[in-house]
């Protein structure tokens, strides 16, 4: 996607009001979607940070990229979940590289998978901008201190929970730079 569309997604969506969520949840729908995207989405509402996660806050009617890119512009927090079969998906691709071209922290959990198996592969959908784009967020991801989880050997509960409290610290990280960054309020 050229620079231009990319302005023109994150000012549409900055217009536009809608539920605040702290969490964007990122993942393959095919490969987590009933496992560890899902635990993880309860395990955050449970902890009372309002998270996304599409089959969860979506609903029939709702327009597909525009709720999601909201949803993205709008989090403060994006969890990539990394599958075997992430980088096929493009609806996956163009979440990652929003969060990364928005600058939101990212919080990688390579589930299955390692960082160096990670690669966009030329796809017909594809324009070879969107291609670059991609490639750029895999590489931004890859590089990105994360959280390796084998599932047919780790404890599901574990990076849930851990997962969880990360997001709990970079939350109040956050809120923590806001408000070092806002001016003092005087008061007479």
């Amino acid at each position: 996607m050229q620079r231009a569309a990319m302005l023109n997604i994150l000012q549409r969506a900055q217009r536009e009001v809608q539920p605040a969520c702290d969490v964007f949840i990122n993942h393959r729908g095919i490969d987590t979607k009933r496992s560890i995207a899902s635990l993880l989405y309860h395990q955050l509402v449970l902890s009372r940070i309002p998270s996304f996660l599409d089959n969860k806050n979506m609903k029939p009617g709702d327009k597909l990229f525009e709720h999601i890119d909201n949803a993205i512009i709008g989090c403060k927090i994006g969890v990539a979940v990394f599958s075997p079969r992430y980088c096929e998906s493009y609806f996956c691709l163009h979440e990652l590289a929003l969060m990364m071209e928005s600058r939101k922290k990212v919080i990688p959990i390579f589930c299955d998978v390692k960082p160096s198996e990670l690669r966009v592969t030329y796809n017909k959908l594809c324009s070879q901008s969107e291609i670059r784009r991609f490639g750029y967020a895999i590489e931004e991801a890859k590089n990105t201190v994360g959280l390796a989880f084998d599932t047919s050997k780790g404890n599901w509960a574990d990076v849930v929970t851990y997962t969880t409290e990360l997001v709990q610290e970079s939350l109040i990280e956050i809120n923590n730079e806001k408000n070092a960054a806002q001016p003092a309020e005087i008061v007479y």
